[in-house]
């Protein structure tokens, strides 16, 4: 049996956007935010991003951004719910 080719999940455009990106970062010229008013590109992986989403703006192949996982939050229980709600009406001044 022939093996399936697999399919290419980034354009080789695309690639090309991420490379230049590199070499802006290795020179230091790599800037983060809008206009670069974010400071300077510290890491790699930052630099990647950005060549990514710039091949992402001019509607090359990239495939879409993970999805963020949810981070653990503490949830409140009734108790602590019931206290801060006691807090409240404490500090409302009545007036004569």
């Amino acid at each position: 049996m022939a093996r399936k080719a697999k399919k290419r999940r980034y354009s080789r455009s695309s690639g090309s956007d991420v490379e230049s990106e590199m070499r802006r970062y290795k020179k230091g010229t790599a800037k983060s935010g809008r206009k670069g008013r974010g400071g300077r590109v510290k890491s790699r992986k930052q630099a990647i991003a950005i060549g990514l989403s710039k091949a992402r703006k001019k509607g090359k192949k990239v495939p879409k951004k993970a999805a963020k996982k949810k981070s653990s939050k503490k949830r409140t229980t009734k108790k602590a719910a019931k206290k801060s709600s006691k807090k409240s009406s404490k500090r409302k001044s009545s007036k004569r």
